[in-house]
């Protein structure tokens, strides 16, 4: 399941862009979901360093898919956020994944449907403490 989802990432980072890092499309979802981020936030939910988060926020940049903006609550600080781009191509993959899962899960009843659902779920609530 690991393996195939680091493969699915990689597949809709090239989707999103060709020259998308696969590592890249994490924090572009992140942006999609809560909107503007500090860099540091962003780095500290990826998980990596601040010097490996510039280098990818500058690709993205470079790539027109997010913009760097001053935090109105302070001035030292940036926060990052999607462009109109960026917000599109997002949307357009993660429609597309969507699409294909309701397909692949078309033949499935809907009970199997919703216990996959609540497992995931639950992995996932796992897997965040």
């Amino acid at each position: 399941l690991l393996r195939r989802a680091r493969a699915n990432q990689g597949e809709m980072a090239r989707e999103v862009h060709p020259d998308l890092e696969p590592a890249a499309y994490g924090l572009l979802v992140r942006l999609e979901e809560l909107g503007r981020q500090r860099a540091t936030e962003l780095a500290a939910y990826i998980g990596v360093g601040k010097a490996t988060m510039s280098r990818q926020l500058r690709a993205l940049e470079q790539l027109g898919l997010v913009a760097r903006e001053p935090d109105p609550a302070d001035g030292r600080a940036w926060l990052v956020a999607l462009t109109e781009e960026g917000r599109t191509r997002v949307g357009r993959v993660r429609e597309a994944r969507r699409a294909r899962y309701v397909s692949q899960l078309a033949h499935w009843d809907r009970g199997a449907v919703a216990e996959l659902a609540r497992l995931l779920h639950e992995l996932n609530q796992g897997m965040a403490k």
